[in-house]
């Protein structure tokens, strides 16, 4: 059994007003949400967090949704934040539903991107061999690592958003931001179904990418189940990575739900 130790989570803030949480998906970051951070911060206080064991938050041997839902309280209590908003990205959506399941007092507004609460079937095995490709103590180049993801992800995308993980050392070593074997070991929890006893009665908006399969018109009653007073926007064009692809129409979607 792994206790929990509690975590401190890298994070970087923006603007002021109500709070806002930006929680990234998985082998994600901080980094990814900079810009709509950014533009969120012109009428929020924006936290975007690097969640246990991805981007510059310290590396753990135990990661679960039940592992970060409890960070993120001690987020939340440390800051002494309350009538929060989350935005939470895919297993960071993971992380925010059930959060606002367990913790509803703290959440005013919730928003659910392109994830259901559903069990998901094994989706990264490619992505896995990819990463696990690059020898980093033969890496000479950035070029190198995607020379080696290459054969596993012919997706130029994909691998560029991969690449984001990898760090040079100040002695010209490379490394992986993300704690690589941990999240291998601990997969299948990202993938398992949301649950609790009641349902979260707050406001909450889920957001689907058009192009997305994550999100099927199958899992209406489970959403509407746990969410009852939830609504679906699918943004067009847009594919897994909503905000990503379609960063405007996000942004407008976003800030139309939090203030009305």
């Amino acid at each position: 059994m792994v206790l929990l130790v509690k975590m401190k989570l890298h994070y970087k803030e923006y603007g002021s007003g109500k709070s806002l949480i930006i929680l990234h998906g998985f082998l994600g970051s901080l980094d990814n949400w900079h810009t709509l951070a950014t533009r969120f911060g012109k009428s929020f206080n924006v936290f975007a967090i690097d969640q246990r064991n991805h981007g510059k938050t310290q590396h753990s041997p135990a990661h679960s949704i039940a592992f970060m839902v409890a960070d993120l309280l001690e987020f939340v209590k440390e800051h002494k934040l309350s009538n929060i908003s989350i935005i939470g990205h895919s297993m960071g959506g993971k992380v925010a539903m059930q959060f606002a399941l367990e913790h509803p007092e703290i959440v005013e507004n919730l928003i659910v991107v392109d994830i259901a609460p559903k069990h998901y079937e094994r989706g990264h095995d490619a992505v896995f061999k990819a990463l696990f490709a690059v020898k980093l103590n033969q890496l000479t180049s950035r070029k190198d690592a995607e020379d080696a993801m290459l054969p596993f992800l012919p997706d130029y995308g994909t691998r560029q958003f991969l690449l984001k993980n990898l760090e040079r050392n100040a002695d010209g070593s490379f490394q992986w931001k993300m704690n690589l074997p941990v999240l291998y070991e601990n997969y299948e929890d990202m993938s398992r179904e949301i649950f609790y006893n009641l349902p979260f009665l707050g406001r909450t908006l889920f957001i689907k990418g058009e192009k997305s399969a994550y999100i099927l018109k199958s899992d209406d009653t489970m959403i509407k189940t746990l969410f009852p007073n939830s609504t679906l926007i699918t943004i067009a064009g847009a594919g897994h990575w909503v905000h990503a692809d379609k960063p405007d129409d996000f942004y407008e979607t976003v800030l139309n739900f939090i203030v009305t």
